[in-house]
């Protein structure tokens, strides 16, 4: 009987699993924790959002420079076939107000026992406490292409026993290196660098951010949102490196963080990696904080400013800012707001925020880098290691958060193993 293994037990390696055991292929999940997909149970406590319902050239577009990879699988399997895939679980699902989706449980519990229970029907064999180590033979032999040599895994139980395992096919879904504490902690990238594979190196994505706040203003609002805002990236010569991304953002004692944080993140490395060849050059964050009006219409409400109003008064009568927003305000200029009509609204339109850094890699939500697109074809297959497939965040690809995280993670779990399907095919009829 034809044999795969799949190494990780997170929504991409088990979608593939499902995808390889159905067409008949007896598959064995290694997964190093003692039970599977527990970070998408962490990720689903508060709801699990699946994937997102606006429309298919949007949705691609947040995959940033990995979108033109990332197209093809959404294809192959997209956001009405996990909605599709969910409800033949039994668990439908339901758009929430902002365009996410969400199964009709919310918790993310349900729709995994049910997944679980297909998978066990299907014979696939899940062996918890178990990591794959290696290839038998050193990665120079696993990349040589000699018979058993590309197959021969190296896989190491919780007593320390290692064992040497086969299969016809190998699909690795290991993660990034964003959640060690779940079995995500980049071990892997090791060894693929000594196999010859380019991997782009991993870092936080979907983080918050570092600024150096002072400490009145840090005590004060640590834990206040800003509703409603629009994050802006500038680069060194202030240019925008991003299109204005809105939301609601979190103060924190250490920073900032939220959905417009996540989704600027790609620009802000940009800019912290320019700061850092050149220590003239800062990454700032502009924050509008009334991305619905114009500077001109905010200068003409600021205009009527009562004479015995306080700065906080009029902000807040004029147009509407809370205490945290008019304490940014205050912070962005030292302990002092503009008197001018003009220059407030300019201010309140653009505060800059210098960010120092992002939070560190075991406190993203995901990570950016993984394996170069240029070493798997467009089957998801390694080009170094025929018949070895990679999914997931394992690739060199990243998206905020609202969905897309863990579509692309399903959509890449297919398409590899759907190639590994007729790589197996392939082989027969060869």
């Amino acid at each position: 009987m034809t044999t795969a293994r799949v190494i990780g037990g997170g929504p991409a390696g088990l979608m593939a699993a499902e995808v390889l055991a159905r067409a008949g292929v007896s598959v064995t999940v290694h997964e190093r924790m003692p039970s599977p997909g527990r970070k998408f149970l962490l990720a689903g406590h508060g709801g699990l959002n699946l994937t997102h319902s606006e429309d298919r050239d949007r949705f691609v577009t947040r995959y940033g420079r990995s979108a033109d990879r990332i197209a093809p699988m959404l294809v192959a399997f997209g956001p009405d076939d996990l909605r599709e895939w969910c409800a033949g679980l039994g668990e439908p699902t339901f758009v929430g107000s902002s365009g996410r989706v969400f199964p009709e449980a919310f918790r993310a519990t349900p729709l995994f026992r049910a997944w679980l229970a297909r998978l066990d029907e299907l014979g696939v064999r899940i062996e918890r406490r178990t990591f794959w180590s290696g290839w038998a033979g050193g990665a120079a032999d696993a990349g040589n292409g000699s018979p058993g040599s590309a197959d021969a895994l190296l896989v190491t139980d919780a007593d320390g026993v290692t064992t040497e395992v086969t299969s016809d096919v190998t699909i690795f879904a290991l993660g990034g290196a964003s959640w060690p504490h779940l079995g995500s902690d980049g071990g892997w990238v090791g060894p693929f660098a000594e196999l010859g594979v380019q991997v782009t190196p991993l870092r936080a994505a979907n983080v918050g951010v570092r600024v150096e706040w002072s400490q009145i203003f840090a005590e004060r609002f640590a834990g206040t949102p800003l509703k409603n805002v629009s994050l802006t990236v500038r680069g060194p010569r202030g240019t925008s490196l991003n299109a204005p991304v809105r939301g609601d953002a979190m103060l924190t004692k250490t920073g900032i963080e939220g959905g417009p944080v996540y989704a600027s993140g790609g620009a802000i490395r940009e800019a912290l990696d320019a700061a850092a060849l050149n220590t003239a050059a800062r990454c700032v964050v502009e924050v509008d904080l009334r991305p619905d009006l114009t500077v001109d219409q905010l200068a003409e409400r600021l205009q009527h400013r009562r004479p015995k109003d306080s700065a906080s008064n009029w902000l807040r009568r004029a147009i509407g800012l809370d205490p945290a927003a008019i304490g940014l305000l205050r912070e962005a200029g030292g302990g002092q707001l503009p008197g001018d009509a003009a220059a407030m609204a300019a201010l309140v339109k653009a505060v800059p925020v210098v960010v120092t850094g992002t939070m560190p890699i075991d406190r993203a939500i995901s990570t950016a880098g993984g394996i170069a697109w240029s070493e798997v074809d467009e089957h998801l297959m390694l080009r170094r290691l025929p018949g070895t497939f990679v999914a997931g965040e394992m690739l060199d690809w990243e998206a905020p958060t609202g969905g897309y995280l863990l579509q692309a993670s399903f959509s890449t779990g297919v398409v590899a193993a759907r190639g590994a399907l007729a790589w197996l095919e392939a082989a027969a009829a060869g």
